[in-house]
């Protein structure tokens, strides 16, 4: 399965930015408030909790390709059905907190179970940042083999930063960074750098070879949506800022 052109065309200029309100926000006027944030903004696509009801609503908010993401294989279904473009294995930084940790064995699991009931839509799967590097990579190669189309970094719960400013967006962003650099080398399908990337890191995210970025908690998080759209307008902005071919024609 490939991702569908608009969307591809994105990731080969290094310019796909996906909105991210949560896999467990079940607040229609929240993830209203970031969908029409991401459309008016100009992300690439969105990416909700897997819920009929969000994907009917959202569908009627924008034309922007919906991602939905869930950690339970058979909750894609009725979020396919209802319109769904894509769907996302991951979003795991909402169950660290929990205590709740994805090894390498159940995200492969849960990424056969998903191509099993779904083998022809476009799946994302994000590599748990709790694996060292080695591991990531080692995973993220398995679960192409095994379908997925995308996969997603993620760091920023794991980032401890020192300083204020600049230098702690920096640090902020440090982890899922380097797993994107890693695993970038290491597969051939897009790699979206997630969690933890702001409009300071996002041209880092690029220059170490991500196709695109995932944004959240900088965006859903605030508090009207004027400052939500200016917040993605400001992420975009920094991805043209970037010119992936040139990047790679200087590595």
């Amino acid at each position: 399965m490939s991702v569908e052109p608009k969307l591809q065309q994105a990731f080969d200029r290094g310019r796909a930015l996906k909105i991210i309100s949560g896999l467990n926000n079940f607040d229609a006027a929240r993830v209203a408030a970031v969908v029409k944030a991401a459309d008016l903004g100009g992300a690439s696509f969105v990416d909700i909790a897997a819920d009929r009801d969000l994907v009917l609503m959202a569908k009627q908010l924008t034309n922007l390709p919906i991602c939905v993401s869930a950690v339970e294989p058979e909750k894609f279904l009725p979020a396919v059905e209802a319109g769904a473009n894509l769907i996302e294995i991951g979003n795991f930084d909402s169950f660290y907190a929990l205590g709740r940790r994805f090894e390498a064995e159940e995200v492969l699991e849960l990424t056969c179970q998903t191509r099993s009931l779904l083998p022809k839509i476009t799946l994302s799967v994000t590599v748990p940042h709790i694996l060292s590097l080695d591991k990531q990579v080692q995973l993220a190669t398995e679960l192409v083999k095994a379908g997925a189309d995308i996969i997603q970094t993620e760091g920023g719960t794991s980032a401890q930063p020192t300083h204020a400013g600049t230098l702690g967006l920096i640090e902020k962003a440090a982890p899922t960074l380097a797993a994107a650099f890693e695993i970038s080398r290491a597969v051939s399908v897009p790699v979206l750098c997630a969690s933890g990337i702001s409009s300071v890191t996002a041209p880092l995210a690029i220059g170490a070879g991500a196709a695109g970025i995932g944004v959240g908690s900088a965006v859903s998080q605030l508090n009207s949506e004027v400052a939500m759209v200016a917040a993605v307008r400001s992420l975009v902005e920094a991805l043209a800022s970037v010119e992936r071919s040139r990047v790679f024609a200087s590595m």
